[in-house]
């Protein structure tokens, strides 16, 4: 179902066959993000995102958007903190064409001084956005909590001042480094073969050199007190984002830990979901997400909550999560758990976008991904034990992490450290 090709110089090329299929979906990754940055130059690795867009030596902006568009297609990228992906999704029909825009667009992106310019006013511009947006500003102040003075806590879009501050050499040699053969894969899934997708891509960069791997900055500091980030706003909800550190992508408890989220906070049957809107009437958003990175990873609350139900509606969340750690799930609960987590799985492997989205990621991260035959098989093993037993290990006052804005109250200010405490 799954190959993978290494080229001479060290790229990847990982193929998954949907023989039912018309679309193909191709992402070209790179080992590239947030957290490969500093102070100097965060949110380069977005702002070459941005740039790779415009204009390449052999196509203009609008050409590279019409080439694919214009056959039905779509043409996407994102940033993340380890990764970037510039990606299509189109009949596979149109495969070589695709494979020429996309290698065009990373090995011979132009980097004007003018793209540079409008791009620059454009990031800070989103920036301002997402500052306006609570419910995602949020989330960056609760980064900045988790991993202060690191990568990790920065801005993934830089500040105003770090984007300023990048100036074209800068981003010449960011994309010198990262853009090398041996840190980039390509992934795609669709009705071709793997050596139509080999043969496809491989001829523009079998020729590029080798050149040396990358390396990020490692998660050290042990947090050892509750740390609290309360910032005033005249908004209508109280925006929260409570979150401690958790599983790496790679850590064997990654698979309890999955389980548990989705109890807690996954789906509408989830024991957040049930406490806090349901029974309670505290917030209209209260969900749950899990962060893997290579070396860490984080679990987060994220609420909407009622301003004058603040307090009240942390310490029904804290109250769960003690819950779960002190006594393990019943076994009809982790059974419900664990069909959503396969059926969700398996429904979305059903679509090539996702199925591309889920192998690249898998095949830039890991020496080995495993397959979802294997990912499944792991999951049934989870015994109701596992759950209690990854919270207990988690779930700790002193691991806490709180950020909020709303009209904080000088209540909240006084009563918030002490709710935090109740988790042990």
């Amino acid at each position: 179902m799954y190959q993978i090709t290494v080229l001479d110089n060290g790229l990847k090329i990982a193929t998954v066959h949907m023989p039912s299929m018309q679309s193909l979906s191709l992402g070209f990754w790179v080992k590239a993000g947030g957290r490969y940055e500093n102070k100097n130059n965060s949110g380069i690795s977005h702002f070459l995102e941005h740039l790779l867009f415009e204009e390449t030596k052999n196509r203009t902006s609008q050409e590279i958007k019409q080439a694919i568009e214009g056959v039905g297609g779509s043409l996407n990228g994102f940033t993340g903190e380890e990764s970037t992906c510039y990606l299509v999704k189109i009949l596979s029909r149109h495969l070589d064409m695709s494979a020429d825009v996309l290698s065009d667009m990373l090995l011979n992106a132009a980097l004007s001084e003018t793209a540079i310019k409008k791009e620059r006013s454009v990031i800070r511009e989103e920036i301002k956005m997402y500052m306006d947006l609570p419910g995602q500003y949020v989330s960056e102040l609760l980064a900045e909590l988790m991993w202060p003075d690191h990568p990790l806590g920065m801005f993934l879009t830089g500040t105003l001042d770090s984007v300023n501050a990048i100036k074209r050499p800068d981003l010449v040699d960011y994309k010198g480094r990262f853009y090398a053969p041996g840190n980039i894969v390509i992934a795609a899934a669709g009705p071709l073969g793997h050596d139509a997708i080999v043969k496809a891509c491989s001829k523009y960069f079998s020729v590029l050199p080798v050149k040396d791997k990358v390396s990020f900055e490692p998660v050290t500091e042990v947090q050892k007190a509750v740390r609290i980030n309360l910032k005033q706003k005249d908004t209508e909800q109280m925006h929260i984002a409570l979150g401690m550190h958790a599983v790496s992508s790679d850590d064997p408890d990654r698979f309890a830990m999955n389980i548990l989220h989705i109890m807690l906070g996954a789906n509408m049957s989830s024991r957040f979901f049930q406490e806090v809107r349901e029974k309670r009437g505290l917030a209209y958003e209260i969900s749950s997400s899990l962060k893997k990175y290579r070396d860490t990873g984080a679990f987060i609350v994220h609420g909407g909550i009622k301003n004058e139900k603040f307090s009240e509606a942390i310490k029904v969340i804290l109250e769960e999560l003690k819950k779960i750690k002190n006594k393990p799930p019943a076994i009809e609960e982790l059974k419900r758990a664990k069909e959503f987590y396969s059926g969700q799985l398996l429904m979305a492997l059903e679509d090539t976008l996702d199925h591309m989205l889920w192998l690249g990621e898998q095949v830039l991260m890991r020496e080995r991904f495993l397959n979802s035959a294997e990912i499944l098989k792991n999951i049934e093993h989870v015994v109701p034990e596992d759950i209690s037993r990854v919270a207990a290990k988690f779930f700790k006052s002193e691991k806490l992490n709180l950020a909020a804005i709303g009209p904080v109250t000088n209540k909240d200010k006084k009563e918030i450290p002490e709710i935090l405490e109740i988790l042990g």
